[in-house]
């Protein structure tokens, strides 16, 4: 039987937070400020060592009031819980919520790659989706956020003052798609506002 929370894309929305050189500490300081009952689920593609097993969804879940957990093939997506692509596989979101692992060809060089993710979140959950783009070396990201925006979603990136690598960040601005240019600890507040009223005009 589906599960009622997703029978509806409308049902809640879904964050995606992507990040890459710098990532562990902003990712730390958004999760750390979102509250115990945040009602989106949250996903993260960090560019990780491929020839290493992560600990990411550990160290994130100690800053963390919500569940952290690591993807897994099959998973369903809840609000309230944050899942963490693995090290060497695309992670992508399936209508209905259901997680997906996948080993095909890198993209920009990258596997997890924030591309795959927003794309599959944009097609899964429309304008439901909220992408976050942080501080990262390279272009992942940036047509991903063309997509979320053009599904209708929001998307918000990393100023450069706050961003130890302004790569990502500043090639997501550059699609002319970012609604919103926040310092790091500017974000989380921005999130909650947003799930939590979906005020007309956001941000």
């Amino acid at each position: 039987m589906d599960d009622p929370a997703l029978s509806s894309l409308s049902a809640f929305h879904v964050v995606a937070l992507v990040a890459s050189a710098g990532g562990l500490a902003a990712l730390a300081t958004i999760l750390a400020a979102l509250p115990a009952d945040f009602p989106a689920a949250v996903v993260v593609v960090q560019h990780l060592d491929p020839s290493r097993p992560s600990l990411l969804a550990g160290i994130l879940a100690r800053h963390c009031g919500l569940p952290v957990l690591e993807a897994h093939h099959g998973d369903r997506l809840r609000p309230g819980s944050v899942y963490v692509a693995p090290p060497d596989r695309h992670l992508v979101v399936l209508p209905g919520g259901v997680l997906a692992l996948t080993a095909t060809e890198p993209v920009h060089f990258v596997r997890p790659s924030a591309d795959a993710l927003l794309e599959s979140l944009s097609r899964s959950f429309g304008p439901r989706v909220i992408a976050v783009v942080l501080t990262g070396a390279g272009l992942d990201g940036a047509d991903g956020v063309r997509v979320v925006k053009h599904g209708g979603g929001t998307v918000i990136a990393q100023d450069r003052f706050s961003s130890q690598n302004f790569g990502m960040p500043s090639a997501a601005i550059g699609t002319g798609c970012v609604d919103a240019v926040l310092p790091l600890k500017e974000i989380a507040p921005a999130l909650v506002q947003r799930v939590t009223t979906d005020a007309p005009g956001y941000p």
